[in-house]
């Protein structure tokens, strides 16, 4: 099981697997959610432990589409734990335990700022990556 959780672990969650991809995205607004970095998991992988209810989900405005979830007390990213989708990200920052998965793209490297270096040798695209 890989354990999860928010900064005052008011939030905890179990992965019955690792997670398969793992990618970056450096879009301004996943960068001030504090959620640049997302691991991709199944719904069907996610247990709660507790906290749920502490979780709240933050929705944009048009452009933008994905709501964000974080924990009412202590602010931490979670992704899109809540999602209803059958696979959706969460802020690898949430992740307790340690994973083998490593970084497989960086997306909307367009609106990097310039004090962001990408030092790994994973895919780059402009916008979303294109399906293979």
């Amino acid at each position: 099981m890989i354990k999860g959780s928010c900064c005052c672990t008011a939030v905890q969650f179990e992965l019955s697997a690792e997670p398969k991809m793992m990618g970056t995205c450096h879009c301004s607004r996943c960068r001030k959610a504090g959620a640049s970095t997302i691991v991709f998991i199944k719904r069907d992988m996610l247990s709660w432990i507790s906290g749920k209810e502490h979780v709240a989900l933050y929705q944009p405005s048009a452009p933008y589409q994905y709501g964000r979830c974080f924990c009412k007390i202590c602010g931490s990213s979670l992704g899109e734990i809540l999602s209803d989708e059958e696979s959706f990200p969460i802020a690898a920052n949430a992740l307790d335990s340690a994973i083998t998965t490593r970084n497989q793209f960086h997306e909307f490297v367009v609106e990097k700022p310039a004090w962001s270096e990408i030092c790994d040798g994973a895919s780059q695209s402009q916008g979303h990556p294109l399906p293979a």
